[in-house]
């Protein structure tokens, strides 16, 4: 959260955020500590739920109440790199390459804090900027609870013909619904 309000605050502000997956969790975070770096928020495939966030999750929620974070986090890691989701190769490669040079520790770190998420959804709320909660149809949490989520914090919801990463497979659709919420922004 640090790093992000360090590189907020070295440029103009308030600026229009987007936070992906792990990154939306920390953008929240952010969001709390420096409201006034903010023009908008995008939750792109952010976990909608506090407390554990792996509760809800397909294969890895019932495992995810026994198991520390280390040990989900090497399943997760085992399940993407393994392909058991038959993403195209492409994808396939790209995270391959990523999680090569990410550092295992950091990963360990993330999916401490995603069993432990801290509930934003009162600041969400309350924020006196537009959110907008962004989301594939086959996201690693059901629709459901990010519909219920962007409900709670008073945003708007899209639903992407994708998984959880909209960014990459659906970039048309996601560019075209940005620039509504930028003109809420003012």
């Amino acid at each position: 959260m640090a790093d992000l309000i360090a590189f907020l605050d070295a440029g103009s502000t308030p600026v229009h955020v987007l936070g992906y997956s792990f990154a939306g969790i920390v953008a929240e975070l952010a969001l709390a500590e420096r409201p006034e770096l903010f023009a908008s928020l995008v939750l792109l495939g952010v976990p909608p739920q506090p407390g554990q966030a792996f509760r809800r999750v397909r294969w890895i929620g019932p495992l995810s109440r026994v198991l520390p974070p280390r040990q989900i986090a090497g399943l997760t890691i085992w399940a993407i790199v393994s392909n058991v989701n038959r993403v195209p190769l492409g994808r396939l490669a790209f995270v391959r390459r990523r999680f090569g040079v990410t550092n295992r520790h950091s990963v360990d770190e993330i999916v401490g804090l995603m069993k432990r998420m801290p509930d934003q959804r009162a600041l969400l709320r309350r924020a006196p900027i537009p959110c907008l909660v962004a989301v594939g149809d086959r996201d690693v949490w059901p629709t459901a609870l990010h519909r219920e989520f962007a409900r709670q914090i008073g945003a708007e919801i899209r639903v992407y013909r994708t998984g959880h990463s909209p960014c990459e497979t659906t970039p048309n659709q996601l560019a075209r619904d940005m620039p509504a919420l930028y003109r809420a922004a003012g």
